[in-house]
C-alpha cells in the first residue's frame, strides 16, 4: 500500500502533467467541493461557513476517503467569524440570516446604494488602496466609521478583530496544508487569488447595474479605473501564489462575458486590463487557472492569444467540446460534467457524459476531471462516488508518463516577450504597490535617521505591507 509521501508525488505529478496540457497515467480527479464537503462529514452549511476548523476537519475527511489527485483546501473560503468581525454587509450567513443548511449569498446593493459613487472614479484612480481604507470600508462595514467622522469604540473595536481575525484563519491554512499533504497525500488544487479589475469594479464597487451605466456615460474613467487596478490585482496574484509554481493561482471569472458585457466592451475594457497581468504572472513561471463561471464560448479566440500553457481553463456552461477545438491544442481544460447530474437525473446520463468527455476532450491529455461548477451540497456522495469510479475506469492512458515531480522543487517555465500596448509596463515601479503608505512617504514624518536606514526601512514596509494585504484581501477573499 503507498504511504501518503507516495500519494502526494503520484497525485501532483499526474495534476502537474495534465495542467502542462500533456498526457499523464492516467485523468486527474480535482473537484472544486465545497459545501459537499460538509454534507459528506455530517456537517451544515452553517458549521462550515461559521468555524473554519470544521470546514478543514471536511475538506480532510474528503481528501481521506475519496481517491482524487487534488482538492481545494477550503473552497467554502468566505469565513463568516472574519465577516462579522469586520462587519461586512453584503453576506447573509447561514444559520443567521438564512437556514443553517443553506450556503452564504452574497447581497449586491441597490444601484443608489453602491460601495463607490458615480463620480468617485478619479479617487480611486489616484490611489486604489487608499480609496478602500477612506471610502469602500467604512461602506461596507456596520461597525467602521466613514473618514471625518468621530471614531467609535466598535469602529476601532472591528479594526483589531479584524486584522487579528484575518491572521489567525491564514495561518490555520499552515498545518492544515500539513494534514492534507502528510496524512492524506493530497496536493493542494490552487494556491493565491486573483480577479479581473473590471470585475472587481463590478462585483465590490459600482455594482453591476452602476458599471453598466458607467460604460454608456462614461466608458473612458471606467478604462483608467481598470488600469489602475491591474498592478494592485497583480501583486495580490503574484504574493499569495504557489512559491514552487507547481499549482496555478485561482482566476475566479464573473460577469466580464457576453451576455453581461457587449463584445465590444470585452474587447474594450476587460480583455485588455486582464491578458498582460496573466503574461506578467507567466513570465515569471506562474500558471493561472481560468475558472469560467457561466458560458465563455464567445471568448475562446482571445484566449488564445496568451502563451501556451500559461493557463488552466474549466468549463462551466460552456460548451466543451468547442473549447476542446478552440484551445484545446494550447492549454489544459477542466470541468464539463454539469452539476445538476450531480444531484439528480440518471446514473446512466452521468456515464454518458463523463465517457463521451474522456472520449473526446481528454483523448491525448491535457484535461481534468472536474462538475462545471463549485460542488454544492445538493451533490449526492453517490453521484461523486461515481463520477470517481466512472474517471478511474475508463480514464487511464495506455501511453500516458507518470513523471515524477519533485514536490520540493520550483516548475522552470521559460519567459515571454509581451506584444499587447497594454502591458505592465512601468505600473509595477510604484511605490504604492503592495503598500500603504511607501517608506520614502513617511520618512519626511521621522526624525533624522542615526543608525542604518535600510534596517528601519525593510521594516516599516513589511509591516505596512501588513496593512494593504488586509484591506486588498477583504476586497478580493471576503
Amino acid at each position: 500500500m503507498a504511504t501518503p509521501q507516495q500519494l502526494y508525488r503520484e497525485r501532483l505529478s499526474r495534476y502537474m502533467t495534465a495542467m502542462r496540457n500533456e498526457k499523464p497515467d492516467r485523468i486527474p480527479i480535482r473537484p472544486f467541493a465545497a459545501e459537499f464537503t460538509a454534507k459528506y462529514a455530517g456537517l451544515t452549511c452553517q458549521d462550515v461557513v461559521h468555524d473554519y476548523n470544521l470546514a478543514f476537519k471536511a475538506v480532510q475527511a474528503c481528501a481521506r476517503d475519496f481517491d482524487w489527485d487534488a482538492i481545494v483546501s477550503n473552497m467554502v473560503y468566505v469565513w463568516t467569524g472574519l465577516t462579522q468581525a469586520i462587519g461586512l454587509r453584503y453576506y447573509t450567513i447561514p444559520g443567521i440570516d438564512t437556514p443553517s443548511d443553506v450556503g452564504f449569498q452574497y447581497k449586491e446593493p441597490a444601484e443608489e446604494e453602491s460601495f463607490m459613487k458615480e463620480d468617485e472614479y478619479d479617487e480611486l484612480i489616484d490611489d486604489p488602496t487608499a480609496f478602500l481604507y477612506n471610502k469602500w470600508l467604512p461602506r461596507v462595514s456596520t461597525e467602521i466609521s466613514p473618514l471625518g467622522e468621530a471614531a467609535t469604540y466598535r469602529n476601532n473595536l472591528a479594526l483589531v478583530k479584524g486584522a487579528m481575525a484575518m491572521a489567525n484563519y491564514f495561518n490555520a491554512y499552515g498545518p492544515h496544508l500539513d494534514y492534507l499533504k502528510n496524512v492524506c497525500g493530497m496536493p493542494s488544487s490552487i494556491s493565491g487569488i486573483f480577479k479581473a479589475p473590471f470585475d472587481i469594479i463590478g462585483d465590490k464597487l459600482r455594482g453591476y447595474l452602476g458599471l453598466t451605466m458607467d460604460m454608456i456615460t462614461q466608458p473612458d474613467k471606467v478604462l483608467k479605473a481598470c488600469e489602475a487596478l491591474m498592478p494592485h490585482l497583480y501583486n495580490v496574484a503574484k504574493t499569495t501564489a504557489d512559491p514552487l509554481k507547481q499549482v496555478p493561482i485561482g482566476y475566479w471569472m464573473h460577469r466580464g462575458c457576453i451576455p453581461f458585457v457587449s463584445a465590444g466592451q470585452f474587447e474594450s475594457h476587460y480583455w485588455p486590463t486582464v491578458k498582460p497581468i496573466i503574461e506578467e504572472l507567466w513570465s515569471h513561471g506562474n500558471q493561472t487557472l481560468f475558472y469560467g463561471e457561466g458560458n465563455w464560448d464567445w471568448h475562446l479566440e482571445s484566449f488564445r492569444d496568451l502563451p501556451e500553457k500559461s493557463i488552466v481553463f474549466h468549463v462551466d456552461t460552456g460548451d466543451i467540446f468547442k473549447t476542446k477545438k478552440v484551445i484545446g491544442d494550447k492549454f489544459c481544460i477542466s470541468g464539463g460534467v454539469p452539476n445538476t447530474l450531480m444531484s439528480y437525473g440518471s446514473e446512466d446520463d452521468l456515464r454518458k457524459c463523463v465517457k463521451r468527455i474522456i472520449n473526446e476532450v481528454a483523448c491525448e491529455g491535457g484535461y481534468i476531471m472536474d462538475c462545471s461548477a463549485i460542488i454544492q451540497n445538493d451533490a449526492t456522495v453517490e453521484r461523486i462516488k461515481l463520477l470517481t469510479d466512472l474517471t478511474r475506469e475508463f480514464g487511464v492512458y495506455s501511453d500516458g508518463v507518470l513523471k515524477m515531480a519533485d514536490e520540493n522543487e520550483p516548475v522552470q517555465n521559460k519567459p515571454i516577450q509581451k506584444k499587447e500596448p497594454y502591458g505592465m509596463g512601468n505600473r509595477l515601479d510604484n511605490p504604492k504597490i503592495g503598500q500603504c503608505i511607501p517608506f520614502e512617504e513617511e520618512q519626511h514624518r521621522m526624525p533624522p535617521i542615526q543608525g542604518d536606514k535600510e534596517l528601519v526601512k525593510k521594516i516599516w514596509d513589511e509591516t505596512d505591507a501588513m496593512g494593504n494585504s488586509f484591506i486588498w484581501q477583504c476586497l478580493l477573499s471576503f
